[in-house]
């Protein structure tokens, strides 16, 4: 894709599933790129395979994001890109839920995000230049049950990303939402789980998604990298599902 040869990336959640993907397809397109993971085992993984930057940052720390993209900046550049990827969810009813696990909810998926924009923009808007490309979720579009507080998290994400995209448009900048449907990760196989009850899980997400399986960590990236390149110039405040066609909207 045009325009991401050289340019400075910064993706968080960067040692996971499909946070790693993101980084190894736009370390193929010749981009440099800084992987934040607050597992700094599994960012440093990452980083290794790419000759990338890790940090071991807590993206929900508003200082310590500061300094981690100072850090970085110090190293490569200015970022020309940020891909707000970072998440964590825990599956429950919401009445069985605790004020303890929203917060903790609302740090990752939401708060990390604004904290992370916030300092790359200021240096964006300065520059006149800029992609970010925020990780939403389908469950933030349509609702997912036992995962309220998530789907308010991503759903307030995708309204960020429509109203700030509007706020930064004539800098140059662009924002657009990426929502990936039930992807193989770490997170799915905890909720599955290997027991029958598992496997009914599994199954009836298979039978719901029109393309008869779930996503990989591998059908997310593309969509990242096309809205963070010269492609999509002129795509800002767009919300896109990579879904198998689980979600389907006009």
């Amino acid at each position: 894709m045009r325009g991401l040869d050289g340019k400075n990336v910064i993706v968080t959640g960067g040692g996971g599933a499909i946070g790693g993907a993101i980084c190894r397809r736009f370390a193929g397109y010749g981009a440099r790129v800084g992987v934040f993971d607050k597992n700094l085992v599994g960012a440093q993984k990452v980083a290794a395979e790419i000759n990338g930057f890790a940090s071991g940052v807590d993206i929900a720390d508003y200082a310590a994001v500061g300094a981690a993209i100072a850090e970085f900046e110090r190293s490569l550049g200015p970022t020309d890109i940020l891909v707000n990827n970072a998440g964590w969810d825990r599956f429950a009813n919401f009445v069985d839920t605790t004020p303890d696990l929203w917060d903790q909810l609302i740090a990752i998926n939401l708060r990390g995000p604004l904290n992370m924009s916030h300092i790359v923009l200021k240096g964006m808007v300065a520059r006149g230049s800029g992609r970010i490309v925020n990780i939403a979720s389908d469950a933030g579009r349509v609702g997912s049950s036992q995962e309220a507080v998530y789907s308010a998290c991503k759903g307030g994400i995708i309204a960020f990303t429509k109203t700030v995209a509007r706020e930064v448009a004539r800098k140059g900048i662009t924002l657009n939402a990426v929502c990936p449907g039930p992807t193989d990760t770490p997170l799915l196989a905890a909720v599955a789980g290997d027991d029958e009850r598992g496997q009914k899980v599994r199954a009836a997400l298979v039978g719901a998604i029109p393309m008869k399986r779930v996503g990989q960590p591998e059908d997310i990236p593309g969509a990242v990298c096309f809205l963070a390149s010269d492609d999509a110039s002129f795509i800002t405040g767009q919300t896109i599902s990579v879904s198998g066609g689980l979600t389907m909207h006009g």
